[in-house]
């Protein structure tokens, strides 16, 4: 026995699918179109050039040169693996992967990066394990972007400037194997870290003697240095002041001077006798 729905809900095109249907599938159909307002609801698509797969148990969802300017939308929360490389990014906005909770490698190498927010990887602290931005247009990166990371990070092949902040990011993360040699200086580090390798020069140099990072210690440093100063004058003239006193004790008291006794002073006396 069919099932009648007005004609009103429906296109001719959606009668006919709908005619063509089991029974009860004409009801779970009619709900799904009374419950839209008309329409049934499109299933996400992934951008062109991306899919999601299942590799060795993992959901992973690729988007490998697929010519994406921005982070996807639409990513499924339970995405352990993304791949984003090869494609034309220039930054990652605060909070992009936020919604990810089970992310544990990110792929971002071969773009065209040149910022990270210092929130970027928001709410990936307890599940990120690998992160590659290797090949991309970074001179500098917030430290803030890491802190809380327990990650390894592939940073070679950017045009770093070989700073403060580069030098705090590498106290902060591990670097995945074999890519030390490949974080070099770039064009806008100094004249004399031009084309170096940075893990040597960290190393033998500490590059936040001021600037960010650096600043606070320089503070300190200053503040100390002044105490220390105020604390040596007091304590010299603390001992100038105890060694004078001393001199003074130790010098002998001398006579009471004896006033010489005038001729009109000892006629007078003689007088009065």
């Amino acid at each position: 026995m069919g099932l009648f729905f007005p004609r009103s809900y429906c296109t001719p095109g959606l009668c006919q699918y709908l005619a063509m249907l089991p029974p009860a599938s004409h009801l779970l159909s009619l709900l799904l179109v009374l419950g839209t307002g008309g329409t049934v609801p499109s299933p996400w698509v992934p951008p062109q050039g991306c899919y999601v797969a299942e590799e060795a148990g993992e959901r992973t969802f690729r988007c490998s040169q697929a010519g994406l300017s921005a982070v996807p939308t639409g990513i499924p929360n339970d995405t352990r693996k993304l791949y984003l490389d090869a494609n034309r990014l220039a930054s990652v906005p605060a909070g992009a992967f936020q919604h990810l909770p089970v992310l544990e490698e990110l792929d971002l190498s071969h773009n065209a990066l040149v910022h990270l927010s210092g929130a970027a990887f928001q709410g990936l602290a307890g599940s990120l394990r690998h992160l590659d931005l290797s090949a991309n247009q970074l001179a500098s990166v917030p430290v803030e972007a890491f802190v809380g990371l327990k990650i390894q990070v592939n940073l070679s092949a950017n045009p770093w400037h070989c700073d403060c902040a580069l030098q705090e990011v590498l106290r902060q993360v591990r670097l995945a194997p074999d890519t030390g040699t490949g974080i070099v200086c770039g064009p806008g580090a100094r004249p004399d870290l031009v084309g170096q390798e940075f893990l040597p020069l960290a190393g033998e140099e500490e590059l936040c003697g001021t600037g960010r990072g650096g600043a606070q210690r320089s503070t300190d440093v200053a503040l100390l240095v002044t105490m220390g100063g105020w604390l040596v004058l007091v304590v010299a003239y603390l001992a100038h002041y105890v060694w004078q006193n001393r001199d003074e004790t130790r010098r002998p008291l001398k006579p009471a001077p004896v006033l010489p006794v005038r001729s009109e002073d000892s006629s007078t006396l003689s007088t009065v006798v």
